[in-house]
């Protein structure tokens, strides 16, 4: 039986990755967030409330060695640029409180826990219009990027070291996001697929020629545990694997709600386009990843397929 531990357990893909790994009992799980609701408890999962860059908390949290980690745990990004100090604190120094701790636990115990930590498409920055690829280099244009393009490389160098199996797997935007979650840049992306579903008006802060890359909940999901159990011999040596998505427009998210929904929800939404928000969010181009597929990551296939999914992952 292994001994999961999970930091943000209690966040948007924090509590669904604790569902699903609850429905496989072979382990034992102890979930790590500042607070805990009382929906959903389980006696098999152990909740310890604090920051996971806590000695205390790391403490609590290691008495059993673990074997696997995904730390979820972050600042996002638009909360991290209104309070740097927090962003620093959290996205940077406790994440290398973690991994060193971690790798103190194959010193003194001769257990390497795999780490698979939450990146972020955010280390690439702002991108030319012509395709991406999984090499692209990377230029954050916000602290979360680059704090998180930080933590990658120290993960990377403590697996070099053989003190760590470190899985760095860069997210994109997750849908769909609670309604009420703040603090990220690309919220629209939930927002309008919630609004619209709901039958709500939605003013829209980018523009419909807007394109970004897109994944549903269960999918990061599916792609997390993937994380876990892939094989990383001959791994690059980044630690880094570029997760595949779905590249879509506004437009082409609509076409796929109104279809599920009806054309008349095409009214309810309108375009207010925010500049800035939209040169960090909206302008994303095609991204490939031959070497991700091949390892055994995914996408969500098609617009309707991640509507689908996306929906029935947001209730849970």
């Amino acid at each position: 039986m292994s001994h999961i531990v999970i930091t943000g357990a209690n966040g948007f893909v924090g509590r669904a990755l604790v569902k699903r790994l609850l429905a496989q009992t072979r382990h034992t799980l102890t979930l790590i967030d500042h607070s805990f609701d009382d929906t959903g408890a389980d006696p098999r999962a152990r909740r310890i409330a604090g920051s996971f860059g806590d000695p205390t908390v790391l403490d609590a949290a290691l008495e059993t060695p673990a074997d696997v980690v995904f730390h979820l745990a972050s600042v996002p990004g638009a909360l991290a640029e209104r309070e740097p100090a927090l962003g620093y604190q959290v996205n940077l120094l406790a994440t290398l409180t973690l991994a060193h701790r971690l790798a103190q636990q194959q010193e003194q115990q001769q257990r390497k826990a795999r780490l698979v930590f939450a990146s972020s498409v955010a280390v690439y920055g702002a991108l030319d219009p012509g395709d991406v690829h999984e090499n692209q280099e990377a230029r954050p244009a916000l602290s979360y990027g680059a704090h998180k393009l930080m933590a990658e490389i120290e993960l990377a160098d403590l697996s070099r070291r053989g003190q760590l199996d470190a899985v760095s797997l860069r997210l994109p935007g997750i849908v769909a996001r609670p309604p009420s979650e703040s603090g990220h840049g690309s919220a629209f992306m939930s927002l309008v697929m919630h609004k619209l579903a709901a039958g709500q008006h939605y003013v829209c802060p980018v523009g419909p020629k807007a394109t970004a890359w897109w994944m549903s909940l269960p999918c990061c999901i599916d792609n997390l545990l993937h994380g876990a159990t892939m094989s990383t011999a001959g791994a690059p040596p980044a630690r880094v694997w570029q997760l595949p998505v779905l590249h879509l427009s506004l437009r082409d998210v609509l076409d796929a709600l109104a279809w599920r929904y009806g054309p008349q929800r095409r009214e309810l939404l309108t375009f207010a386009p925010d500049e800035r928000l939209e040169t960090l969010f909206g302008r994303l181009p095609p991204l490939h990843t031959p070497a991700a597929l091949a390892a055994g990551f995914r996408h969500d296939k098609d617009a309707d397929s991640l509507i689908a999914a996306a929906m029935q992952g947001s209730l849970g």
